[in-house]
């Protein structure tokens, strides 16, 4: 790469490294999207490009060239406390080798149960599951390798993912089809406390842009989200724009549903706390910092159930 069009490497081809891909390419960012397989539907501007990034070797045949490395490599639920650490230990080791800054999507899990208090970057870190006190244990790592001169590493934090591609998320394969064609949506907890949606455009907006500002390095940014609404106002908004009304299968307490199975939500049970308190987001540093603001919860609605509708129609 010529030094004005340097590589950006996006790892991981799920929902948000897809999105983060476009929209650098959206920005005039050369890029390579890496899984491991390396298929997938062809993206303009997109290099796909297949690595096992929790090997050195992959990482570092995955990283090659690369000017920013964006981590937003995922793995199953079951194997996240096992498989994640190896991951991190190769993209912090193939980054540094490369000179490249690392850019890592990161989640609320760090934070623990809140009781309901707003979170903001200043949130402590209260981790009390395996899942929290692993993603914790890595975060308190990269930011070390920061600090320790190794390499330029900045983390952006979401809440759930919503939107376009979404599936695997407690607003996603399960809510939407189902609210499209009548079938019960199933809603987690307690529906009428506020919890914070991250619209997947912007968790790509938000990790593009720390791509592109250095000086956003060395600590956590929350990605902009849209102010918390509860489960049933969302509900209600998707019962509006599809004009049937929802049957809804309130879930409790942990059991499986939808596209989320038993070794699923065995795992998940340690994290259902995010449903029995207000999950709250505060993404105010980064709007005020790089002029960003989220996408208004009803535009990214819009998006969601169009993009569901063409899926189900492409089904039949």
């Amino acid at each position: 790469m010529t030094a004005s069009r340097p590589l950006h490497t996006v790892l991981g081809s799920g929902p948000a490294g897809t999105a983060l891909a476009r929209e650098l390419v959206r920005r005039g960012r050369p890029v390579r999207l890496v899984d491991r397989s390396g298929n997938g539907p062809a993206i303009e501007g997109v290099e796909r490009y297949a690595a096992d990034v929790a090997t050195p070797e992959g990482a570092r045949a995955a990283v090659a060239g690369a000017d920013v490395v964006y981590h937003c490599v995922n793995v199953g639920y079951h194997l996240q406390v096992e498989v994640m650490p190896r991951i991190q230990e190769a993209v912090l080791g193939a980054a540094d080798a490369e000179g490249a800054r690392l850019v890592v999507l990161d989640t609320l899990y760090p934070y623990g149960r809140t009781h309901g208090e707003v979170m903001t970057e200043d949130t402590p870190w209260n981790a009390t599951t395996r899942k929290g006190r692993m993603r914790a244990e890595l975060d308190a790592r990269y930011l070390g390798a920061h600090h320790e001169g190794r390499l330029p590493v900045v983390l952006g934090r979401s809440a759930d993912f919503l939107g376009p591609g979404v599936l695997n998320s407690t607003l996603g394969g399960a809510v939407f089809p189902a609210a499209l064609t009548g079938q019960p949506v199933p809603a987690l907890g307690d529906i009428d406390l506020p919890h914070s949606y991250t619209y997947i455009k912007d968790v790509a907006a938000g990790l593009a842009t720390l791509g592109e500002h250095p000086d956003a390095h060395g600590r956590v940014w929350h990605l902009p989200t849209a102010p918390a609404r509860t489960t049933r106002e969302i509900l209600a908004l998707v019962e509006e724009r599809t004009g049937r009304p929802i049957d809804l299968a309130v879930v409790a307490e942990p059991r499986p549903f939808g596209p989320f199975d038993e070794t699923f939500m065995a795992e998940y049970a340690e994290m259902f706390y995010q449903h029995t308190e207000p999950q709250i987001l505060d993404s105010s540093a980064i709007e005020k910092a790089y002029g960003l603001a989220p996408t208004p919860l009803e535009t990214a609605l819009d998006a969601t159930l169009a993009w569901y509708a063409e899926l189900l129609a492409a089904q039949h």
